[in-house]
Parts: structure tokens; C-alpha cells; sequence
């Protein structure tokens, strides 16, 4: 029986009610009087339970469907406003134990080269990412208790943190590393991460064992259960995320709403992020293998219901889409994107004369280029990671998220790090279109007092102080 307060993954990822769930969204498809009660609810912007959401994937009413994209990009607007967060991930290590179908890194990948940073490398893909501009990383490692142990996590988060190279500084790092323990998510912590992000790949536990075949990743409830670890270990931002393509994605969708609101009924904080990766070309990995790819269509359609059933969280798209994609999926909820993304290990800082990537990269565009483009569709580029260090995580950030009172802070903070990123790298083209941006947004702000702050600030920020802060 589905059970969202239980703490056994059986329970609230339950297998009988996703699919009484998926039967009863398609027996609806078509019930408009249905569709628009479920709609109007979700217009109060309190969100939606797994049951009505799926109906909404499901439904087949032109003219619903259009108000169901126009009320995912009115939530997104009202909850995160026109800020788009930037970030790029950073891969640490490629040596990995599990035997994982749909990844490069697996174990009996015997040709893929493996490879592990240094500290020293580290530092150097550090000071290549502080060039770019950046200043939030997503740190990813393969899981191998030899090679990428805890404490070699744990230091690298030390060393990213203490570089310190020309302007640059990376302030937040969030860890996407398998599950562990609650004395290891503990450690990470204390080292001053952001979120941790693990994900659930596919929710289908009959199919996650088969696409799991060995190695510790082979214990579904051990994986499904990690983020109720992570809480108990003291991280209260956790992301979610499903690996689109692996299994139906109504399972999928109706599965990682369900581990959302065993998230809220457990800790009173549903999910910081979610993810909404699909399956790509990799080497030893041809996504033609698996059976449930999506199309387009049907992939924007899922972003656009997450963003109405969760519209406190932050959605994340990466490189792994193309431009066309990532910029209609930005019109249906995506709060966060990557930028100048490298998926290999080593790959900002040196010339890749070997293929280490965990995945094909669709988006190769320069971070300057993707922070134009933004601009050019009238969204505000945001490097901020304000609310992480001043304390702002958990159900604080969500007290403020759900109220809508968020933007107080977002808005003047996106403005002030989007001046930095425009004084120290930007190329005169995106800083002309950037401070005309700048210069529209203060006008935005509603408190007089925060909006001639946010201008003196400003100022001292052209005169080269830096990481102003709400």
C-alpha cells in the first residue's frame, strides 16, 4: 500500500499505485471537466499530487494542453522569476565498480581509458572553470570504494573551495556521488556542500535490477532510501532526477512525484532540484538499445507537469539537450542550466586527446555565448549563491520559495553576480546587452531601499569589490 510517510522504498515508491495511477490518468484523458478542476487548482500554486499530474501528462484537449504550458511558465515566473542559474559540472574520477547498461563507466567497459584528479588537477579544471566565469560546480564521480573513497571526496571539496584564482572563487558545490551512508553525508556537510543530487535513474524497481546488474548500486532500496539518509545526515537540499529513456516515462514521472512528496511528508522539504535527463550517445552506449526514448514533444510536455505539480523546486536541464530544446523547455519551468559543459575527466583544463565522457555533450556552446543567448530572450543569467551560504537551505528556503518571497533576495543577488561575471568575462558584445539588462531589471526591484543598494553595490563592483551578498 502507498505509504508517503513510510521510510521502506517499497512503500512509497509503490508499484500497485503508480499503476492504478497511470490507468486512471489514461481513462481520463479526454474528461475535460476533470482536467480544468485539476487545473484550476494547481493555478492557487500549491501544487499537485502525483494522481493529478499524471492526468494532466496524459491529457489529449488541445486547447489544455496549451493552458497547461502557459500556467507552468506563469509558476516558474512567479516562483523564480526571469533568473536562470548557471552552473557546469566538474568530473573528478571515471573508475566506477557498477555495472550500470546505460553508462560508459561501468565495470566491464574495459576500453574506455579511466582516469581520477589529482589535487593538483583539480585545481587546474578549478582555475579553467573560474576563467569561464563560472561559480557553482556540480562535482560527479564514479562509485568505487578503492579509487574515489569518501575522503577523497571530501578533499577535493576542500581543494575546489580554496582556489582562488584572479576574481574567480567557486561558492557553492553541490555533489552528485552514489549513496552512501549517513555518516558519510554527514562528513559532506560539514566539508560545505550544496546540494547533494542523486539519480534515481528509474523508479521501475523490476527494470532498475535488471539495468543494474551488479555492484552496489544493485540494492534498489539502499539507492531509493539515500536521500532520507542525506536528511538524517544534516543536508536538507537534495535533488532529484530520473534517467528519461530507460523505462515508460509515466512511470518514471509518476514515480519521482511520488518521492517528492514522501520528501515533504517525512521532512516538511520536498526537493531542492529536479533533473530531467534523457538517455544520449556515449562511448560503448547507444541509446537506440533502449525502448522508451522520448520525443521532443513529449519530453517538454514532462517538464512543463513537473513544474506545475512542484513548483517550489528548481528544474535543472544540461547540455546533454540540444539549444532548441533547452530553449522551449525554458518557457515551460527550468530554473537552472549548464554552460560551457565538459563531461570528461580533465576536460576544462586540458586538450581531451582521450574520450572519458560519461556522455555526448548536445549543447557545445561557450558559457559567454549561452549567457548572451539568455539575455537576447530576456532572462537574467544568475551566478548567485547567496541563499546556500547565508543559511538559506531546507525549509527555509522553502518557507520563502513557497510564499513567493524568494525574489526579495534572487533578484538584486542575480543582478550584482551577473555585474561580476560582465566586468571579468564576458565579451563586449554580452557586456553591452548585459548592463542594458542590468540597468532594465534595478528599475524592477520594489523596495526603494534594496533597489539603491543593489545601485551603490553595483557601482562598487565596477570599481573591482566583489560577492555582495542579500
Amino acid at each position: 500500500m502507498y505509504d508517503p510517510r513510510s521510510m521502506a522504498a517499497d512503500d512509497f515508491i509503490d508499484d500497485g499505485e503508480i499503476r492504478e495511477t497511470l490507468e486512471w490518468a489514461s481513462a481520463n484523458k479526454d474528461n475535460r471537466a476533470l482536467i480544468e478542476s485539476i487545473l484550476d487548482k494547481a493555478e492557487l500554486r500549491k501544487g499537485l499530487s502525483h494522481r493529478e499530474a499524471s492526468v494532466l501528462l496524459e491529457c489529449t484537449i488541445p486547447d489544455l494542453n496549451e493552458r497547461i504550458y502557459k500556467l507552468a511558465n506563469e509558476i516558474k515566473n512567479d516562483f523564480y522569476g526571469n533568473r536562470i542559474v548557471m552552473f557546469a559540472p566538474l568530473y573528478l574520477s571515471n573508475y566506477c565498480v557498477n555495472g550500470c547498461v546505460y553508462c560508459p563507466y561501468h565495470a566491464k567497459n574495459k576500453h574506455i581509458p579511466r582516469r581520477k584528479l589529482t589535487q593538483g588537477e583539480i585545481a587546474a579544471e578549478v582555475e579553467a572553470l573560474q576563467d569561464i566565469g563560472h561559480k557553482r560546480l556540480a562535482i560527479e564521480a564514479g562509485e568505487d570504494p578503492v579509487n574515489n573513497p569518501i575522503e577523497y571526496i571530501l578533499e577535493s571539496i576542500k581543494t575546489i573551495y580554496s582556489v582562488k584564482h584572479r576574481n574567480g572563487a567557486i561558492r557553492r558545490v553541490n555533489v552528485n556521488i552514489a549513496a552512501t551512508t549517513v555518516e558519510n553525508y554527514r562528513a559532506l556537510k560539514e566539508a560545505g556542500i550544496g546540494t547533494y543530487i542523486l539519480f534515481q535513474e528509474t523508479y521501475n524497481k523490476e527494470s532498475y535490477l535488471k539495468l543494474h546488474p551488479t555492484g552496489p548500486k544493485h540494492d534498489y532500496d539502499y539507492h531509493t532510501e539515500a536521500m532520507d539518509r542525506a536528511m538524517e545526515g544534516g543536508i536538507d537540499d537534495v535533488g532529484l532526477g530520473v534517467l528519461f529513456g530507460l523505462e515508460l516515462y509515466r512511470y518514471e514521472f509518476a514515480g519521482i512525484l511520488m518521492h517528492a512528496e514522501h520528501l515533504e511528508a517525512v521532512h516538511g522539504v520536498g526537493p531542492h532540484t529536479i533533473s530531467v535527463p534523457r538517455v544520449k550517445r556515449a562511448d560503448d552506449i547507444n541509446p537506440d538499445d533502449f525502448d522508451n526514448g522520448i520525443d521532443d514533444e513529449t519530453f517538454l510536455k514532462i517538464i512543463a507537469c513537473i513544474r506545475i505539480a512542484v513548483p517550489y523546486t528548481g528544474m535543472i536541464i544540461s547540455t546533454r539537450e540540444s539549444k532548441s530544446v533547452r530553449e522551449r523547455a525554458l518557457h515551460l519551468g527550468i530554473s537552472q542550466i549548464s554552460g560551457g559543459s565538459k563531461t570528461s575527466v580533465g576536460g576544462y583544463a586540458e586538450d581531451e586527446e582521450e574520450d572519458t565522457s560519461q556522455f555526448e555533450v548536445s549543447d557545445q556552446r561557450p558559457l559567454d555565448e549561452v549567457v548572451r543567448w539568455l539575455i537576447d530572450m530576456g532572462y537574467t543569467p544568475s551566478f548567485c549563491t547567496a541563499c546556500y551560504r547565508e543559511g538559506r537551505t531546507g525549509d527555509r528556503f522553502m518557507a520563502l520559495c513557497k510564499s513567493q518571497q524568494i525574489q526579495n533576495c534572487c533578484l538584486p543577488n542575480a543582478l550584482m553576480t551577473l555585474k561580476e561575471y560582465l566586468i571579468d568575462y564576458a565579451s563586449p558584445e554580452t557586456k553591452e546587452k548585459g548592463d542594458a539588462m542590468i540597468a532594465r531589471e534595478i528599475e524592477t526591484i520594489p523596495n526603494d531601499k534594496v533597489r539603491e543598494i543593489v545601485r551603490e553595490r553595483i557601482g562598487l563592483i565596477e570599481k573591482g569589490e566583489r560577492d555582495f551578498r542579500f
